[in-house]
């Protein structure tokens, strides 16, 4: 049990201090203050893809992604900054975007952290 408690917590001290998140500004034309039919409703991705206003996504590099009235907010899945003892490896499977922790000798076997 202490075994399953120890890996949640990293799990969670992984993704929360190495999040690597962005954010792009929407961008909006000038547009003269009577012309209220050009007016965006919502963010271009950019894969081109339009997502209305409140919408959520992941893209094929594992960004959560939000539309904001004010831009585009993504932040990686997936840790990028992690810190693991030589025996262990991050194993991501992006098609499905998540990961594990296992052994580097064999990657099929989960990496116990002590």
């Amino acid at each position: 049990m202490l075994y399953f408690l120890r890996v949640g917590v990293l799990f969670f001290v992984v993704v929360s201090c190495s999040a690597q998140c962005y954010f792009e500004r929407l961008q909006i034309g000038v547009l003269p203050p009577q012309d209220k039919t050009n007016r965006p409703e919502g963010c271009v991705d950019s894969e081109g893809s339009t997502h209305v206003f409140g919408s959520e996504w992941v893209t094929t590099d594992c960004f959560n992604c939000v539309c904001s009235k004010f831009g585009i907010s993504c932040c990686n899945k997936i840790p990028t900054a992690i810190q693991l003892p030589a025996e262990c490896q991050l194993v991501v499977d992006k098609t499905i975007c998540s990961y594990t922790i296992a052994m580097a000798s064999d990657p099929t076997k989960p990496c116990i952290l002590k």
